[in-house]
């Protein structure tokens, strides 16, 4: 069968290859690279690209792709269209499925990590109320920092010190474990980069064994390196993340030299590639190539150029003749290399081309105006024009390039400017509003292809100059802001694009300026400027404030997100989001009361809003107003069948209502919607537990902590199996591990007290018990077995105070009436302890069984009691 013929592009590209001249030395280098093995100490792990704006390091990466490639490389490209190392992974993995090599694992990971950081940005914390662990303080300001919500910069550098950072962090941590239940889920919000990276490692683990080399290349490095450098650095330099295959090598190219502070001590595995202009060597070499061999030709191009590789490129390529042929490249290069072309529609087409930050063929036909059979044609030539390069399944112009160009747009006809801007904007925007058609409201910021087309419909009406689209685009941050940092950045680098092609300074000034307040303080400090400055009105300005509370609330600086939410509802009292982000601030504050309350505003502005309604539910289960949770639960998977955390959140409710069947089947019904759901486990270990199913009980912890080994709570849960189980020493491991991984877990330190008290190590017993007191003062359950603890010491006044305070909480348990009872009888307070005893049997429940920590059931214990009284009467 004979070779399939080779499409357009593949040509366009090898026309472009075969067309490649100087920078010979380098190519060498690197080629020479691949002759030597990883474990030869001159062979270079790391090529670093530098230069400025239009030295062609771009030109030069892709030759260096394509000499990759034909050693056998499989390779991955990542420019600045890439917000976050997350993105730039994504950017990777596609690239090497397009050759053949899926990263399943990764893909899957990252869809995951772009659902729940939505979820996260818009949703709540639910369950326990959080409390700081020193243990993790450290690591706290890096999580936050990492994911954008506090900057290492800025107002919150100075008003935070170390200790609130960390408070915050564990709030946050807390707060998203309760609203995923899965660690790994929280990971991924919170350090998406510890999560990913080492899924990373192993599939390009997996691909290395399949190709002799994988290259990676970080192109506009001076954009993409504030997030990737660190990272980077890191992933090459330590074991932190797992293993990375020694047939790896990196090239990076930005404008700036590598950081020495980073990379200084590094230098035997990294090459330094400085880019200048082309030598006069080079500079003469593509000139002829080209067939521009004239003296005074070539000379008049090497004085004009400087040697700018794309610009000798585009002189090049018009072949000029004489030396009046050859124009001034730094003011019109393009229209000079236009010069030469015969065709006006060729001509008109690459002026018009310029217009778009970047071109399909779709884009094209809107610039060019021309007809359908006319346009792949022409498309086809400008892709193979050396000013047009390559981004993904895109094209655009070279910077050095595209920038006169435009001037001379813009100033030669500044009527026709607007004109042909007005036209991409309203296509722009005519193709954003049908993207919109398959989308909610709330999942808008959330599609990227939406987001790009607003971006492109944004770019063009402010170089228009319409008065209408600088407050839109202003308004359109605030809502990126709400979606994200990663987003924010992005739309302040289309204002400041968009200022500066169009001269326009107060859009550049907006844009340079927002750009320094994301960089300073993130997005509280740039939604803080948008207020101080932009004019807003008070619904818009409600908005920002309740964009800026959600910032702050992330943050952990809980009372200024308070005052902020505070002020977006007085200023807008229909706006429910401020609502919900204030009841999530209470949740926060541990004031459940005052949540319940905003999210009643909330649902009666937004009756269907399924996150609201479930989450009062949820609220309404921690403060144990079952009722009300059944109703609001069941109300929200009735508006989304799909969420699971409803179905789990219904579940424990019924449990506790003692109605385990049902419970049963929620948790069931959540465990088929997400099988990895750890939370679910646990609380559906708790109802095998009634149920007598201890072997089922023991299978889901072991299972929830096989998805999520740090889970602290599934550790304490487990530990409680075993100890019923009466495998003391096993359960004191999890116990270990619950504190390791939180060390103010009140309810780790109860059971490890009991555990040991089983064990005969009473002092320890009660040391663990103090300590679960002092961390909740108002724990029953501890005060009790403290007292249990008391009692076998010989302390009956002190074991009489904690059933004291235990029944000041819980007035109706048996098992504390009983413990009191003991102690009174120890006291020689008969006639109290009969009362006692009296109003246990009553409270007792029929199906009441043994306590875990003491053998025989509750009513024979009571029996045996009232044994003690009767003796004592019969004395």
């Amino acid at each position: 069968m004979g070779r399939a013929r080779p499409s357009m592009q593949e040509l366009i590209k090898d026309r472009r290859r075969r067309g490649f001249v100087g920078r010979g030395a380098e190519r060498a280098a690197f080629r020479e690279n691949f002759e030597l093995a990883p474990e030869d100490e001159r062979h270079r792990f790391l090529f670093h690209v530098h230069g400025n704006a239009g030295v062609g390091k771009t030109f030069l990466v892709r030759e260096l792709e394509q000499l990759a490639r034909e050693r056998g490389a499989l390779t991955g490209y990542v420019d600045e269209s890439a917000g976050s190392v997350p993105e730039a992974m994504a950017a990777v993995s596609a690239q090497f499925a397009r050759q053949g090599h899926r990263f399943k694992e990764l893909d899957r990971l990252l869809a995951t990590h772009r659902e729940r950081r939505h979820e996260a940005e818009s949703a709540v914390v639910e369950t326990l109320e959080p409390q700081p662990s020193p243990a993790s303080m450290t690591a706290a300001r890096a999580s936050l920092v990492g994911l954008g919500l506090v900057p290492v910069v800025g107002p919150f550098a100075g008003t935070l010190d170390a200790v609130q950072l960390a408070h915050g962090a564990d709030r946050l941590r807390a707060g998203l474990s309760a609203r995923f239940r899965n660690q790994d889920d929280v990971q991924l919000v919170l350090s998406p980069e510890r999560v990913l990276t080492p899924v990373l490692l192993g599939e390009l683990t997996g691909a290395a064994d399949a190709a002799p080399w994988l290259v990676l290349f970080f192109d506009t490095y001076e954009r993409t390196g504030p997030f990737l450098d660190g990272w980077l650095h890191e992933v090459m330099t330590t074991d932190r993340h797992g293993a990375l295959p020694a047939n790896v090598v990196v090239v990076t190219a930005g404008q700036r030299p590598f950081d020495t502070g980073r990379w200084g001590g590094f230098a035997d595995f990294v090459t330094d590639v400085p880019l200048g202009p082309f030598t006069e060597a080079e500079a003469r070499g593509l000139l002829a190539d080209k067939g521009v061999v004239a003296e005074p030709v070539v000379e008049e191009v090497l004085r004009l150029t400087g040697g700018l590789p794309v610009l000798v490129s585009t002189l090049a390529e018009s072949r000029p003749g004489n030396p009046d042929d050859v124009g001034d490249p730094s003011a019109t290069a393009v229209e000079r290399f236009l010069k030469w072309e015969q065709d006006p529609v060729r001509r008109a087409a690459a002026l018009a081309c310029a217009l778009p930050r970047r071109l399909d063929a779709d884009v094209f036909r809107v610039a060019v105006d021309c007809p359908d059979e006319e346009a792949d044609t022409l498309f086809g030539w400008l892709r193979g024009l050396p000013f047009v390069g390559e981004r993904g399944d895109r094209v655009q112009y070279h910077d050095v390039v595209r920038a006169p160009m435009l001037r001379l747009q813009r100033l030669r006809s500044p009527r026709g400017w607007t004109e042909r801007h007005t036209r991409l904007a309203e296509t722009f925007g005519r193709w954003r509003a049908e993207a919109e058609g398959d989308l909610d409201t709330d999942g808008l910021w959330a599609d990227d292809r939406w987001r790009e087309l607003r971006s492109a419909e944004s770019y063009h009406a402010l170089c228009a100059g319409t008065r209408a689209a600088l407050p839109m685009v202003l308004r359109d941050f605030v809502d990126a802001c709400d979606s994200g940092e990663v987003s924010a950045r992005r739309w302040a680098r289309v204002l400041a694009e968009a200022g500066e092609d169009a001269d326009a300074e107060a859009v550049r000034k907006w844009g340079r300026d927002l750009s320094a307040a994301l960089a300073a303080g993130g997005v509280a400090t740039a939604v803080g400027l948008l207020l101080d400055r932009a004019g807003f009105d008070g619904r818009r300005q409600a908005r920002a404030r309740s964009v800026r509370a959600s910032a702050l609330l992330d943050s952990g600086a809980y009372g200024e997100a308070l005052a902020e939410y505070d002020r977006a509802v007085g200023l807008d009292p229909e706006l429910a989001q401020a609502y919900r982000g204030r009841a999530f601030t209470h949740h926060r504050l541990g004031d459940h009361e005052a949540a319940v309350t905003d999210l009643d505003r909330a649902a009666a502005l937004a009756p269907d809003h399924a996150l609201t309604i479930s989450v009062r539910g949820e609220y309404h289960r921690i403060l144990g107003h079952d009722d009300e949770a059944i109703r609001d639960l069941t109300r929200g998977i009735e508006l989304a069948p799909a969420h699971h955390f409803a179905w789990a959140s219904r579940g424990a409710t019924r449990h506790r209502l003692g109605q385990p069947d049902d419970a049963l089947a929620d948790l069931d019904r959540a465990l088929e919607l997400k099988p990895d759901y750890a939370w679910a486990m646990g609380r559906r270990a708790r109802v095998w537990r009634t149920l007598g199913e201890p072997a089922r009980q023991l299978a889901d912890l072991d299972l929830g902590l096989r998805l999520q080994p740090d889970w602290g709570w599934g550790h304490c849960e487990r530990g409680d199996a075993l100890r019923t189980a009466g495998r003391h020493e096993e359960a004191l491991a999890d116990y270990d591990r619950a504190i390791e991984i939180d060390g103010a877990y009140a309810s780790a330190y109860a059971s490890r007290g009991v555990c040991r008290s089983g064990l005969g190590r009473f002092e320890e017993a009660l040391a663990d018990l103090d300590r679960a007191v002092a961390l909740l003062p108002e724990y029953p359950w501890a005060l009790r077995h403290r007292a249990e603890l008391h009692l076998r010491l010989g302390a009956h006044e002190r074991a009489l105070a904690d059933t004291d305070r235990a029944r000041s909480l819980e007035p109706d348990d048996a098992p504390t009436l009983l413990c009191r009872a003991r102690a009174l009888i120890g006291l020689e307070r008969f006639e109290e302890a009969r009362a006692d005893l009296d109003r246990a049997l009553e409270v007792l429940p029929p199906e009441s069984g043994g306590d875990p920590a003491d053998p025989g059931t509750m009513a024979d214990r009571i029996d045996a009691a009232r044994a003690v009284l009767r003796r004592r009467d019969a004395e």
